[in-house]
């Protein structure tokens, strides 16, 4: 039997364990380490279905939000 991890799915839940705590325990570099997680982790879900259905909502809202604010 062979165990395997989607890398992915490992760097959702590290990401969820490292902005569980809190904001004033956290050193600059803590956060640094953070942002090149949650931008690794976004590198790896671009190309997947899930991520192409996030970006598709997020282009939707922002062309709703710029469609109102224009007269």
């Amino acid at each position: 039997m062979v165990l395997t991890i989607n890398v992915a799915v490992l760097l959702a839940v590290v990401i969820f364990l490292r902005l569980r705590r809190r904001t004033e325990a956290r050193s600059r570099s803590d956060e640094k380490m953070t942002v090149a997680i949650v931008l690794v982790f976004g590198v790896l879900i671009a190309p997947t279905a899930f991520g192409q259905g996030v970006l598709n909502v997020v282009t939707q809202l922002a062309q709703g939000i710029s469609q109102t604010g224009t007269p």
